[in-house]
């Protein structure tokens, strides 16, 4: 699944995704967006893949458009910005909000710049993990334009209202501790990738089918009427009661239980 623009590889269930422009800072031409877009739709088959560590290679995760090669055609921009309905996502916004609809959590690995589409195609994550040294910035208010990659789904989220708009309408560089506080990151720390792959093995451990069921829930539910949020609680659980992959998380449980209540009473503890 590797191609110029990306190389995915995949280890004890986890897809490492790599943005592999680095002599270009990672940033965003047409053949990566639809590389991005690919293997976002090659992962959402993939059933085997409990989690997904998203990161760039280089020492940017992404610094945004590549605006001298996306506008030399005018067909460029048809390609990005075209949709059949348009309340469906078109190709600039499935780079973001594709990650979003896959069954399993997304972790990006965040280094270097993060700026205008990077920040985009990390928004579309579940979590966020960034290196001290990390600049994160909605970075269209530069170019006369406005952030229209649907990073505005987790923004709604994340930030207060006026945070968002002022980020969005300044551009403002953020550091990665600015970006902790104001809650558009999950954590700082000196090895994002190594970070991420830890988070990734505590997920795994877990049922999948709880997992996507908790990533569908919380989607789905932050901003619906409080009815329809106990209603998708309701009918997630008894699904996910159901499946075979409780039972087996359940056996485990009771397993462990009963070997450390044996070991403690032989005197192993």
């Amino acid at each position: 699944m590797n191609n110029n623009r990306i190389k995915v590889t995949i280890e004890e269930q986890i897809a490492h995704v790599c943005l592999t422009r680095p002599e270009k800072h990672n940033a965003l031409d047409i053949k990566m967006f639809k590389a991005i877009d690919n293997t976002i739709k090659k992962l959402k088959k993939n059933r085997d893949i409990r989690a997904i560590i998203v990161s760039g290679a280089g020492p940017d995760f992404c610094t945004g458009l590549d605006i001298k090669s996306v506008m030399r055609s005018p067909l460029n921009a048809m390609q990005l910005l075209f949709k059949w309905l348009p309340w469906r996502a078109n190709l600039a916004q499935r780079v973001s909000t594709g990650w979003r609809e896959l069954p399993v959590p997304v972790i990006m690995a965040l280094s270097g710049r993060c700026w205008g589409g990077g920040l985009q195609i990390a928004l579309g994550a579940d979590f966020r993990i960034a290196h001290p040294e990390t600049s994160l910035a909605i970075m269209e208010a530069k170019w006369g334009l406005i952030p229209d990659m649907g990073g505005t789904l987790a923004l709604r989220t994340l930030l207060n209202q006026d945070v968002a708009k002022k980020l969005a309408m300044t551009g403002q560089e953020l550091t990665a501790e600015q970006a902790l506080a104001l809650g558009l990151i999950l954590e700082v720390d000196d090895q994002p990738l190594e970070k991420a792959k830890k988070l990734a093995g505590e997920i795994c451990r877990q049922s999948p089918d709880a997992v996507s069921a908790v990533k569908r829930l919380y989607n789905k539910s932050w901003w619906s009427g409080p009815g329809a949020a106990l209603a998708r609680e309701s009918a997630y659980q008894l699904k996910v009661l159901a499946g075979k992959n409780q039972k087996i998380k359940t056996f485990n449980q009771t397993h462990d239980k009963a070997v450390q209540k044996d070991f403690t009473a032989r005197g192993h503890w």
